[in-house]
């Protein structure tokens, strides 16, 4: 493993009456612990595969996590993740910013559910090598991924250790 959620999650400083949107939830990496930290908030778990949805409402099943919302959504269109405007506390963005082809509609879809003064935890990869399948040039670095959120009115709260191959940037709304 590359990167540690739990170690992440904890570093961003969430509470546990929170509402947080893991945007590309993948598999549920960051969803399950999510749902555990925020026990009495709730977790929009956004994702475009459905297989991975499925997924992750098993997990959350198995788990007995009853806080977790799962979203068919893309997060690469504003009101893609189907979230209302001005939503949630905090939005989770692990390993995305490579993938995604139309970042700034990203970034703006961040701002959007964001409430005013929420946090963005970005964790993504610092390695721009494909021995870890992400392949070359795809990589977006650390100070290209500040200025698209600076952009967008962001400002920046600190960064976190988020591992050998990544790193982890926390985002506030202004």
């Amino acid at each position: 493993m590359f990167t540690d959620p739990v170690k992440n999650l904890k570093a961003f400083g969430l509470r546990e009456n929170m509402i947080v949107a893991d945007l590309g939830a993948g598999s549920g990496f960051y969803t399950i612990p999510l749902a555990h930290i925020v026990s009495r908030g709730k977790v929009y778990a956004v994702e475009i595969q459905k297989d991975f949805l499925t997924t992750i409402r098993n997990k959350t099943k198995e788990a007995h996590l009853n806080n977790v919302e799962c979203f068919l959504g893309d997060i690469e269109k504003i009101g893609g993740t189907k979230i209302k405007d001005e939503t949630v506390d905090a939005v989770i963005a692990s390993n995305v910013l490579f993938q995604v082809e139309d970042k700034e509609k990203f970034v703006k879809e961040t701002k959007r559910i964001l409430k005013e003064n929420g946090k963005v935890l970005l964790i993504d990869w610092s390695d721009n090598t494909s021995v870890f399948g992400v392949g070359f040039g795809k990589i977006i670095d650390k100070n290209k991924a500040k200025e698209m959120f600076l952009k967008e009115g962001f400002k920046i709260d600190r960064e976190i250790d988020a591992g050998e191959h990544h790193y982890g940037i926390i985002f506030i709304k202004n």
